[in-house]
């Protein structure tokens, strides 16, 4: 092998490699509809996923919230449901810069100016409260007003609306823990006396991650609480077509519906005052 053909032939690699991260850099799509695979939508969620999002960690079930939501804005965008593969991935990942091996990814990312300079987000699916997440032991468990509440030890999760949420109304300057579950363990240990989350997350945490959990209160609805939406790879090409699903799902009542539907009811949660 000459000294020129081995130089063209490292040249020739090294533009199909630039080719191949320029690809990915745009979104990670080969398909021709602008997924990565084509005709096919794949969907990643969190590894477990939790209900009420996912029921029984089966996002494919099509129980759950999310799960239900996702299938039904891939059938506004023509994918059946057979078509819909469905993929895991963590958290922290699916928000950060770079390629994704899946076109979606759905669990509970709040929509935020900070996210989107590394990731597409579509329009919100879903508009949460705040709550506060007690024990039959904890100190708070009766604190139902914001005078009250703010005399507690407040624990929330790394990276969550509720931080800003807990400074606004309470006034006061939260515990922060890496997660959720973080923080569920300080609570059970006495380190805290409340956890502030949304209010779905709150309702799961109370019935399966506490003994004796209960949701003591929800805070004022000001249309400001977290919403939810679509991470999509940077770029992607299908970000406006999850836009006008979600549109048509809402304008139809379909979201209202499915919220109904897997959403625990939060009438008997008294609202702080």
């Amino acid at each position: 092998m000459t000294r020129s053909f081995r130089l063209s032939l490292a040249l020739a690699t090294t533009v199909v490699a630039a080719l191949a991260l320029t690809a990915c850099s745009a979104g990670g799509s080969t398909g021709s509809d602008g997924t990565v695979t084509d005709g096919k939508l794949t969907i990643a969620t969190g590894q477990p996923a939790y209900s009420p999002w996912v029921e029984d960690n089966k996002p494919q079930s099509g129980k759950g919230f999310e799960s239900a939501v996702a299938y039904a804005v891939a059938k506004q965008m023509g994918y059946a449901k057979s078509d819909v593969v469905w993929k895991r991935s963590t958290f922290d990942s699916a928000v950060a810069p770079g390629p994704k091996d899946w076109d979606l990814n759905l669990q509970q990312f709040s929509i935020s100016s900070q996210r989107k300079k590394a990731v597409d987000m579509s329009s919100p699916y879903y508009t949460t409260t705040q709550a506060v997440v007690t024990t039959a032991k904890s100190k708070a468990k009766d604190d139902t007003t914001v005078a009250a509440l703010k005399q507690d030890t407040i624990g929330v999760a790394a990276g969550s609306t509720s931080i800003a949420s807990v400074k606004q109304v309470l006034g006061v300057t939260p515990q922060v823990f890496n997660s959720n579950d973080d923080a569920v363990l300080a609570l059970k240990s006495g380190q805290i006396d409340a956890i502030v989350t949304d209010l779905p997350t709150a309702f799961t945490m109370s019935g399966a991650q506490l003994d004796d959990g209960a949701v003591s209160a929800q805070f004022p609805a000001d249309g400001k609480g977290d919403q939810f939406g679509f991470v999509l790879p940077k770029d992607s090409a299908l970000t406006a077509k999850v836009d006008k699903a979600l549109k048509a799902l809402d304008d139809d009542g379909t979201l209202a519906a499915l919220q109904k539907q897997w959403l625990s009811s939060a009438t008997n949660t008294p609202v702080l005052k």
